[in-house]
């Protein structure tokens, strides 16, 4: 905060009036002390540029960045944004208490307000190995904690729907601490969504149709517009923050670092209104009405507010030229002016190794062939995936993982028998690939599928970011790649890994979520793998965070965790081959 007196002359946004005015701002000991609009030859005299308020991410998991929150918030200046919602689901799935505690220090004494939330649901679900829990009385506790406002998405709908009593506690705890309560409903319409909405869930940010926007908001939630770097939902919802702009928010959920150093919420309001969309609805969606549900302490330009503000070129591009927290700039032309600082690097990872005979998915006993297989169908841009079903052959091969032995009769995937034992091996021709899940908090056989739709011809790419427990994920276009790439990442103890004519890896050695290194070094790095990736064929926008949501079970409709392949509708297990 800035104790000296500061005065700005601009044309102003002013969100609650709808309109723009030339004015003299005046800021002292961190907030606004006057705004005088300018009239005659003094408004012609106003500085370029606009002021708004500065921005908010209504629903962000900072982890997704692979930045800690001290370095994502370096970042995340740059282009106006002052604060987020931020979930720590994915580092408290690894850590526990621990990880949420260790995003709190690493925030402690920066200026961006991170309003961190209490996890509601580690893990996810029953169906899958996380390497902590927090039950109604942990998350009860955490709740006590000031720096903690509210409880995070409850992921677990069907619990909500069936007033699972462990669920209910929690979403007691939070209400009755006078703290808001987050939801995860991918899907639910009619009385579904009106009876999970009364059990206390306050907003959504999984609508992918303007059909479930509106159902949101007629059961009297606030609807979070998401546009991710994996998930981007913001052309269908458009029509609902037309017909609703006071009960929407912009959020992007999961921003990898490569799309955070281009923008933030600032692009998504941008593309709005390029669309259509009023520059003030666009505006209030980024600023008032998150900052209006949450109950945050961001200033929205008023007399007496903290002069929480950017500078931007105009109402259409959004680019941002400044950045003001609490009086202090703390960003100007694309530039941080927040120093770098050191994080500590928490884990818990085991040593893990696999081989391509490890990753043999193999057919029951006696089973004739062809067979047939549960493939997991990927929807690029979305996380919801479809469930297919294909002949498969299964037929021989002395050596795991080696060359296609003879073309297949039917057109089933091309397979082959690793000592003496049938197995189907991933046919890159038919767009069906080998999936692996492998537990990295305890020793256990890998969980394997068959997927379809991200695109490799050949190498493997896996992952230690993998929603929701953050277990190893990979796909491969041969066993023997897919181990190589498995095992790069294990012996990084996490990160990201892409195998095809050598190695390559992103180390994460921040619960293998997040990177101790400069968010540039990292964006560079993640976007050469993702480049690689797509060398290697796949069409998808973003190839690893897809893979990381293939393992994200409370999303229909077919998903693998390490236990096994599950039906995220029915939310239980199905054998990969049937």
């Amino acid at each position: 905060m800035s104790d000296r007196e500061l005065v700005l002359r601009h044309v102003i946004a002013d969100v609650h009036a709808r309109r723009t005015l030339p004015a003299e701002v005046r800021i002292r000991g961190g907030r606004i002390a006057s705004i005088r609009e300018l009239v005659g030859s003094e408004a012609l005299r106003v500085d370029p540029g606009i002021l708004i308020p500065g921005l908010v991410d209504a629903h962000v998991h900072i982890e997704s960045s692979m930045l800690p929150p001290w370095e994502f918030a370096r970042v995340a200046v740059r282009h106006g944004t002052v604060a987020t919602v931020s979930d720590p689901h994915e580092i408290a799935n690894v850590l526990g208490a621990e990880g949420i505690r260790f995003m709190l220090d690493d925030a402690a004494g920066s200026p961006f307000i991170f309003w961190f939330g209490v996890p509601s649901c580690v893990p996810a679900t029953a169906l899958e190995t996380a390497g902590a829990a927090l039950d109604a009385d942990a998350v009860a506790a955490l709740l006590d904690d000031p720096r903690l406002p509210y409880l995070s998405e409850m992921m677990n709908w069907p619990g909500v729907l069936a007033r699972d009593p462990q669920v209910m506690a929690k979403i007691a705890a939070a209400t009755s601490r006078g703290k808001r309560v987050d939801g995860h409903a991918p899907g639910l319409l009619g009385a579904d969504i009106a009876h999970y909405a009364a059990a206390g869930i306050e907003t959504d940010h999984e609508c992918r149709t303007a059909e479930e926007g509106r159902a949101r908001i007629a059961a009297g939630m606030m609807l979070a517009i998401r546009e991710g770097s994996a998930a981007r939902n913001m052309d269908a919802l458009l029509p609902v923050l037309r017909e609703h702009p006071d009960r929407c928010m912009w959020c992007t959920d999961d921003a990898h670092p490569d799309t955070l150093l281009a923008g933030h919420i600032n692009r998504l309001m941008a593309r709005a209104v390029a669309a259509g969309i009023d520059p003030f609805d666009a505006l209030r969606a980024g600023t008032l009405n998150t900052v209006t549900h949450y109950r945050m302490p961001c200033g929205l330009l008023r007399v007496g507010d903290r002069a929480d503000m950017a500078l931007v070129d105009d109402l259409r591009s959004f680019r941002v030229r400044r950045t003001w927290i609490a009086g202090s700039m703390v960003a100007e032309e694309g530039v941080s002016r927040l120093p770098r600082r050191a994080s500590a690097t928490p884990n818990r990872f085991r040593a893990c190794r696999v081989s391509a005979d490890d990753l043999a998915l193999r057919t029951a006993p006696g089973a004739s062939s062809p067979v047939r297989a549960h493939v997991i169908a990927v929807e690029d841009g979305q996380l919801v995936t479809g469930h297919a079903m294909e002949a498969v052959t299964a037929s021989g091969s002395a050596a795991a993982g080696g060359a296609v032995a003879g073309d297949v009769a039917g057109g089933g995937a091309a397979v082959h028998v690793a000592n003496a034992d049938r197995v189907v091996e991933p046919d890159p021709s038919r767009d069906l690939l080998l999936l692996a899940v492998v537990n990295r908090y305890t020793d256990a056989p890998p969980a394997l599928a068959l997927v379809r739709g991200i695109g490799l011809t050949r190498g493997a790419i896996a992952s230690s970011v993998a929603h929701d427990s953050h277990n190893v994920v990979a796909v491969g276009a041969s066993r023997a790649e897919l181990a190589e790439a498995i095992n790069a990442v294990c012996a990084a103890r996490g990160g990201l890994a892409l195998t095809a004519s050598g190695t390559h890896v992103l180390e994460l050695p921040i619960a293998g979520l997040m990177s101790d290194r400069p968010a540039e070094d990292v964006a560079a790095t993640y976007a050469r793998l993702t480049d690689g990736a797509r060398a290697l064929g796949s069409p998808l926008h973003a190839p690893f965070m897809t893979l990381a949501f293939l393992a994200l079970i409370v999303i229909p409709a077919l998903k693998l965790s390490d236990r096994g392949l599950v039906d995220a509708t029915a939310m239980r297990f199905v054998p990969p081959l049937a």
